[in-house]
């Protein structure tokens, strides 16, 4: 009140979470002191005063790989040698680590809101201006952002409605307590992935202006502005997202975990992940939409203001008489925080399903109690502590003196908090994992049929963790103008549009080489080591710094609505160079955040391919292998890797069709006020207007490329079986991988071009081949150069690639596999998880033995024996029949002779033969209405 405006929501809303937060501490320290209850609520998972009780679960532990029993003489050696008769922990003991690393990361959270108050407002610093326009910034994003919760609110309900009648008819025992189970995970990890956006978008509209601010100075009593300043402003500002991600995140999977286990008991870990992978469909289903309808309306404002404001009417994007200005700075908010915020929580939550789910698959680790099963929750607690110590050394420990100290820091942050979280998962992996020796498996323990150890878990951790930093370097190699690659594409400017576009798109297909082949080796290597298990553990390894990364990343979009403020506001020039040192920068770290998202999401992707795998093996009672060349499986591959393509197209063509609408209405309002286009004229344009028409185009827009989605996998379980699920989703994973790659550093690379040549990298060049461009006082006016023009062709080009269809295949990659993964029983109870298609060919059983005679004769009479006919054989034949009609249709079609035209109508004839004779307006028209 003292600085003269009312206390908003935002500070009840964070007053509440500080509660919370103590809330959740103190009852996280008060589960794990008190003894008294150990006995009482949480029972021993094994008893070893009874030595029959313990041999018996032994026994069961370890009878899949011929483990010896343990008779009563050698009880006493068996703790050593098995490790499977230390008591386990409570419940409680162990979720507790977890919990109150969440705990911590709120607290934290509310230090940094204190540190961010403590800078001063725009108001405070004489320029309320800045303030005036950061809240017509915060207001279209609250506008946006409650409009498109109020449909997934509808959306969320409806769904959590269908899982439970799904599980409610589908399921044999305890169908209610299943249905309603699954049903409020969903809502659960809906519900905080939408609030991960949330908290995120409103703080990072906060700290804009008080970045804009921090760099401009107070003048009035003589403090400058300072890089360190706004940086320290910045950063704090995206750590706010970071460490609110984590700690909902961990919160919501450790607190899901321990009710669950606590309904189904520690006996039944299946049905737990069962009802938990419910989390992690509900987070990513919020991320799709988050991510898509916020890349819509980001894109189109940019592409609308850089193709009427920078290449027709000359003026910035950033400049306060473009009408988009305000849109595309509410977009950076939602498209680029609300969006990433999802996005990354998804990644996070499914990441430590997948882990948990895979985990409890493996009796060793069930045996050997709530530690092990929780290992992968308390890598991602220790990550929160050690991002927590990695965040002062850019605030505190590393002041920014000059510009290139900035991305400097930046890096730093990665390196360290990589280097501090190495040592932290050896010492977890040592202390929690079991050491057993039962079978041909000796100091280690089962995942399905491998023999992994503590050490192979460590080393599938540290691959996902030095993994992700060195393809977040190589996506930044690719991006930066720092770097040859984007100063190819620069000058491939010189000879238009055309040429800069093919640099651009070779560059981004061949930046996914490297991370593609370093993936690989991630993925094989955790594998050997772990199975599915080593790769969702290196999946939470990339993640593992989460609170950092994003926090690195949301910086960006801050820096970004600094400077357009400054812009808007006419500010002096230096405090626009502060501000784009700092964006610069930003950019930069921006693309080492995406590489770390399309790594994360492929692994997590395949991590939670291998749950469904899992899910599948534990209904067929035995291992399970896929078949690419079983033809209903390679045929679901095929089509897995059609659907990013078809994606992409329809996000793409959504911008367009917004764009389209954006520039129309730009050049409406240019042409119904003149005075728009006159530099430091007074007047204003209508700003609502295109925020408008973003926000209707965005939502409406999200819809198909949503459902596209969500009943692909669906579709093809229910019809097709879970083979052809199997296909779709290895498709799907291995072509969004790499297109998110190519698409997402093809954009930045463009991007990246546009911004070496505005800021007169290549000015000596301009001014040679275009000595038009230079002004009286020799100076080059870059901006007006047709090599400048020929970059921002680029950079739009660029955006829908980059923002909205590049982001958006990380959240496919993820959401096809969980919703697999939900939907299993659906697919397995259809024809034992042949699909429709079960009812149409023949059985499995007469499958089975029509084998057998064929192998048998082949055997006997060395030759080919034909196949009865049957229900399937006559399908075929019918699908060939009309394919290869249709083919032959398309081929006469395709190469027929052109028709012959059509012959004018009447009326023109007659007046083509007078020769300069005028033709009436009314037999055009009438001509016209005939074409």
């Amino acid at each position: 009140t003292t600085r003269g405006y009312k206390p908003s929501l935002e500070h009840e809303w964070r007053g509440i979470c500080m509660q919370i937060s103590l809330l959740i501490a103190a009852v996280a320290a008060v589960a794990a002191e008190p003894p008294w209850y150990q006995k009482t609520w949480y029972p021993y998972l094994f008893d070893c005063s009874d030595s029959a009780d313990w041999r018996d679960q032994y026994d069961s532990a370890c009878s899949a790989h011929s483990a010896n029993e343990c008779d009563v003489e050698t009880r006493s050696a068996c703790p050593q040698t098995c490790g499977l008769c230390t008591p386990s922990s409570p419940k409680m003991v162990i979720a507790t680590p977890p919990i109150m690393a969440a705990a911590v990361a709120f607290l934290f959270i509310a230090y940094l809101y204190v540190r961010i108050d403590a800078f001063p407002t725009g108001a405070e610093v004489g320029l309320a201006r800045v303030d005036e326009l950061s809240l017509k910034i915060k207001s279209g994003a609250r506008q946006f952002l409650e409009t498109e919760y109020a449909y997934l609110a509808v959306f969320v309900v409806g769904l959590a409605l269908t899982l439970f009648f799904l599980f409610y008819l589908t399921e044999d025992e305890n169908a209610y307590t299943i249905a309603l189970s699954v049903s409020l995970s969903f809502v659960t990890g809906a519900t905080l992935s939408a609030s991960a956006g949330w908290w995120g978008m409103m703080v990072a509209t906060d700290g804009n202006a008080k970045t804009t601010a921090a760099c401009a100075g107070d003048r009035a009593n003589g403090v400058p502005g300072s890089l360190n300043a706004g940086l320290n402003v910045a950063f704090s500002t995206g750590a706010v997202m970071g460490f609110a991600v984590v700690g909902l995140g961990l919160a919501g999977v450790s607190t899901a975990y321990v009710v669950l286990c606590s309904i189904y008991g520690d006996d039944d870990q299946a049905l737990v992940m069962q009802c938990l992978a419910g989390f992690g469909f509900g987070a990513s289903s919020i991320a799709l939409f988050a991510r898509v309808a916020g890349g819509i309306y980001t894109k189109a404002a940019d592409v609308g203001a850089d193709l009427v404001g920078k290449v027709e009417a000359g003026i910035d994007e950033d400049d306060p008489h473009n009408p988009a200005v305000i849109a595309d700075n509410v977009g950076d908010n939602v498209g680029d925080v609300a969006g990433m915020g999802s996005d990354l929580f998804g990644s996070f939550g499914e990441a430590s399903c997948a882990a948990l789910l895979v985990g409890a698959s493996s009796p060793m680790i069930v045996a050997a109690g709530w530690g092990a099963l929780m290992f992968p929750l308390t890598v991602s607690g220790v990550g929160i502590v050690v991002c927590l110590i990695t965040n002062f050394v850019a605030t505190d420990l590393s002041p920014v003196r000059k510009e290139a100290d900035i991305e400097r820091v930046l890096k730093t942050q990665l390196l360290v908090s990589s280097l501090l979280m190495t040592p932290c998962v050896y010492g977890l992996a040592v202390a929690l994992l079991p050491s057993a020796t039962c079978g041909g498996c000796t100091g280690g323990f089962y995942i399905g049929s491998i023999c992994s150890s503590r050490i192979n878990a460590f080393l599938c951790v540290a691959f996902g963790l030095w993994g992700g930093c060195l393809i977040g370097f190589v996506t930044e190699y690719y991006t930066s103008f720092s770097y040859s690659p984007v100063k190819e594409v620069a000058n491939a400017c010189r000879t238009g549009a055309a040429t800069n576009i093919i640099y651009g798109l070779a560059l981004g297909y061949k930046s996914a080489i490297v991370p593609v082949f370093l993936l690989s080796l991630i993925v094989y290597g955790a594998h050997t080591l772990a199975g599915f298990y080593g790769i969702a553990l290196a999946a939470l390894g990339m993640l593992s710094t989460l609170a950092t990364c994003l926090a690195i990343d949301v910086y960006g979009p801050v820096c970004d609505n600094a400077g357009g403020i400054a812009e808007m506001c006419e500010l002096h020039p230096s405090v626009r160079e502060k501000t784009d040192a700092l964006d610069a920068a930003g950019n930069t770290t921006a693309a080492i955040g995406k590489g770390f998202a399309i790594g994360s999401a492929c692994l997590v992707g395949l991590a939670l391919f291998g749950a469904f795998v899992t899910r599948l093996e534990d209904a067929a009672g035995g291992d399970l292998h896929v078949d690419l060349l079983d033809p209903i499986t390679f045929a679901g591959l095929l089509v897995g890797a059609m659907l990013p393509y078809w994606f992409s197209a329809m996000t793409m063509k959504s911008v367009g069709m917004a764009a389209n609408a954006m520039v129309l209405e730009i050049k409406r309002q240019f042409d119904a006020n003149p005075n728009l286009l006159i530099p430091n004229h007074p007047d204003r344009p209508d700003y609502d207007t295109c925020i408008k028409i973003s926000t209707d185009a965005s939502l409406q827009e999200m819809i198909a490329p949503g459902a596209l989605v969500m009943l692909s996998p669906v579709l093809c379980g229910v019809c097709f079986g879970t083979r052809c699920v199997t296909g779709l989703l290895a498709g799907a994973i291995a072509s969004s991988v790499q297109m998110a790659i190519s698409s997402s550093n093809t954009g930045g690379a463009w991007d990246n071009a546009k911004k070496y040549i505005s800021k007169g990298a290549m000015d000596a060049v301009i001014g040679e081949e275009e000595p038009e461009t230079v002004d009286n006082t020799g100076k080059v006016q870059t901006k007006k150069s047709q090599i400048f023009k020929a970059a921002v062709t680029g950079d739009t080009v660029g955006d829908p690639l980059k923002d909205t269809s590049g982001p958006a295949l990380n959240i496919l990659m993820k959401l096809m596999a969980i919703i697999s993964v939900v939907f299993a029983p659906l697919f397995l109870a259809i024809k034992d998880g042949d699909g429709l298609l079960g009812f149409v060919v023949h059985d499995k059983d007469v499958a089975a033995a029509h084998d057998a005679v064929v192998a048998a004769t082949r055997r006997l009479a060395q030759v080919p024996v034909a196949s009865p006919a049957g229900g399937g054989e006559l399908v075929a034949m019918a699908f060939g029949l009309v394919v290869g009609v249709g083919g032959v249709l398309a081929v006469q079609r395709a190469t027929a002779p052109p028709r012959a035209k059509a012959a004018k109508p009447a009326l023109v004839c007659r007046a083509a033969k007078v020769e300069g004779t005028p033709v009436e307006p009314r037999l055009l028209a009438h001509t016209a209405s005939l074409a």
